[in-house]
């Protein structure tokens, strides 16, 4: 089912059409149970790796690099990168859209996009911590960085409390983030 199809499905079922700048709050949850799960893949081979025995020290810079742990986080930062960068490409998103969101009753509710995508950032942010410490050789950045993450996403994934959300709506509220109000519909 098209996005145009949810659209009129929620019309005629009285869940109103989307709000214009808005998602379907669904979509940040699945996005972060994906996260969670490639999250919880890094750490484990960050753990079984070199990232947190004596041997980082002595490792190469490449030998780092190849790490399969590092490897992974590193994919979750190009998918964190991607969600600032093009949000509707983004191929988690994207297989929301193609593939799982048809499959689900029109959303219940919308979502701003905003502080979803600001919790995008906090989780580059941290997880980008880790890979370069990793990369200069700081024993356990990696397994902390993602773990912590890690924590995150599956809170999200699971009970739907965005920690990167809240920081967001709490740094608005404090004048740090200006919020523009979206566009009426």
């Amino acid at each position: 089912m098209s996005h145009d199809s949810h659209e009129a499905q929620a019309a005629a079922t009285g869940q109103g059409t989307r709000p214009q700048g808005s998602i379907d709050a669904r979509a940040p949850r699945f996005g972060a149970a994906n996260t969670s799960v490639l999250l919880l893949i890094g750490v484990f081979l960050a753990l079984i790796g070199v990232s947190t025995g004596g041997s980082l020290g002595a490792a190469s810079l490449a030998q780092r690099a190849l790490d399969p742990g590092f490897l992974v986080l590193a994919i979750v930062a190009v998918l964190f990168t991607w969600s600032l960068v093009s949000p509707g490409t983004q191929p988690i998103q994207a297989l929301f859209r193609g593939v799982v969101q048809s499959r689900l009753a029109a959303p219940s509710e919308w979502e701003d996009p905003r502080p979803p995508r600001f919790a995008q950032g906090v989780g580059l942010f941290v997880v980008g911590v880790g890979l370069v410490l990793h990369l200069a050789g700081v024993p356990w950045a990696l397994v902390i960085a993602g773990a912590a993450a890690f924590l995150a996403a599956a809170l999200n994934a699971t009970v739907g409390f965005c920690l990167g959300c809240e920081l967001y709506l709490l740094l608005t509220r404090a004048g740090v983030i200006r919020s523009k109000r979206p566009a009426s519909a």
